[in-house]
């Protein structure tokens, strides 16, 4: 398994609304996650900061982007948007920034 890590940042006072959304997520994106290898997938909020980490276990790099084939990922992730924070107004999916993995104990 892989571990991803990534940062978000959530718009003020977004914050309720996206946890709403995520409450469930759509079971359909749920099991396009799955299929294409992506597991013990959790988002955390760091409230003074309005950022978002969110941590992933994938099987290939390869796999797991095959989830952008999907419309139902791009609807999400544009839904999206309306709570997060973009690199450009109108863009179709939020900044996320890739984290390095520092360390890991077993």
């Amino acid at each position: 398994m892989i571990r991803k890590a990534f940062y978000m940042e959530v718009k003020p006072g977004c914050i309720e609304e996206y946890t709403r959304a995520h409450n469930p997520i759509p079971q359909e994106l749920k099991e396009i996650m799955q299929r294409h290898g992506i597991h013990n997938y959790s988002i955390f909020h760091h409230p003074e900061s309005n950022v978002l980490v969110g941590y992933m276990e994938i099987e290939s790099e390869e796999e797991a982007a095959k989830v952008a084939d999907y419309s139902c990922a791009h609807a999400w992730w544009k839904r999206m948007t309306q709570y997060l924070v973009c690199r450009n107004p109108g863009d179709a999916k939020a900044r996320e920034e890739e984290m390095k993995q520092i360390f890991f104990m077993e």
